[in-house]
């Protein structure tokens, strides 16, 4: 009988690479990256770059494979002088490792479920580390997907207690991304600023025209044509941070305003989950208060 093997060439296992960075806009960055990358043994199997005009920086993502073991500590330490010569804010991550997050929510579960969903089917890159509220509600739901549930009460007077407990739990967690899910409550500046770049937050896109109680109604009062939804890292300048998604629909004049409702939280699903993914596998570059992505 003959060997199966025989003849047979194993295929060395690949370890999968993302390097993102921006910097000042100059000659030669790209040959530098790619050079290096050649140097090192690595293969380039997507790159993308943009070089903004207004603002004079370039930003590029490059995803890439080594055969070879090596560590994501050793090429780190290995690009650092080509980072440093052009000045650039640098990143390196295995493609393969799930990004740690904290999910916040308050009463309204749309978006909280859908990400749940969308973690346990692998749809999202992510390790939902935690859930935290202000409410109860939502303890049963996410007790069936095997995720600890935190629920942290927030008045005027333990506001800073409760966000304190936020923070410590991004911390002991190891959480790289905190969403909020519909978590209704105003963040302070100092928890924006502890955050920041690192947490990611949906609203309907009737701001500022229908603020307050039930925007979809006024919506419905005011003949809207559009319904729509913007996800955004959050600022302490209240929903005005840089966009990352939006979604729209087109609605007519025979929706109801319940209709309108439903139509507002599919939307408000698919763009923070956009935001979500594309986060998480490292597509997002902050450029001011604007956003490059490479999805």
């Amino acid at each position: 009988m003959s060997d199966p093997k025989a003849g047979s060439t194993a295929t060395p296992a690949t370890d999968h690479y993302v390097l993102t960075l921006s910097c000042p806009d100059k000659q030669g960055i790209v040959h530098a990256v790619s050079s290096y990358l050649f140097m090192t043994g690595c293969n380039i199997e997507d790159s993308r770059q943009f070089g903004d005009h207004d603002t004079g920086l370039f930003f590029m993502r490059v995803a890439f494979s080594a055969q070879d073991p090596v560590s994501v500590d050793k090429l780190r330490a290995s690009f650092a002088a080509i980072g440093d010569a052009f000045k650039m804010d640098w990143q390196i991550h295995r493609a393969a490792d799930r990004m740690r997050i904290v999910l916040m929510v308050s009463k309204f579960g749309h978006c909280l479920n859908d990400l749940l969903f969308r973690s346990r089917i692998g749809a999202l890159p992510v390790e939902i580390a935690a859930v935290v509220s202000n409410h109860p509600d939502f303890r049963e739901l996410v007790g069936s997907y095997d995720i600890p549930f935190h629920h942290i009460p927030v008045t005027k007077d333990t506001k800073a207690t409760a966000e304190q407990q936020v923070l410590d739990l991004v911390e002991a967690e190891r959480v790289e991304l905190v969403v909020l899910a519909r978590y209704m409550q105003v963040l302070s500046d100092h928890l924006c600023k502890q955050l920041s770049g690192r947490i990611i937050n949906i609203h309907h896109s009737f701001l500022p025209s229908f603020k307050g109680a039930k925007p979809y109604h006024q919506a419905h009062a005011r003949g809207v044509k559009l319904i729509g939804a913007t996800a955004h890292y959050v600022t302490a300048d209240l929903d005005e941070g840089p966009i990352i998604e939006q979604e729209v629909e087109r609605v007519g004049h025979e929706v109801t305003p319940e209709q309108l409702v439903a139509v507002g939280r599919d939307v408000e699903c698919q763009a923070l989950a956009r935001a979500v993914k594309w986060h998480s596998e490292h597509r997002v570059l902050l450029n001011g208060h604007r956003t490059v992505v490479f999805a």
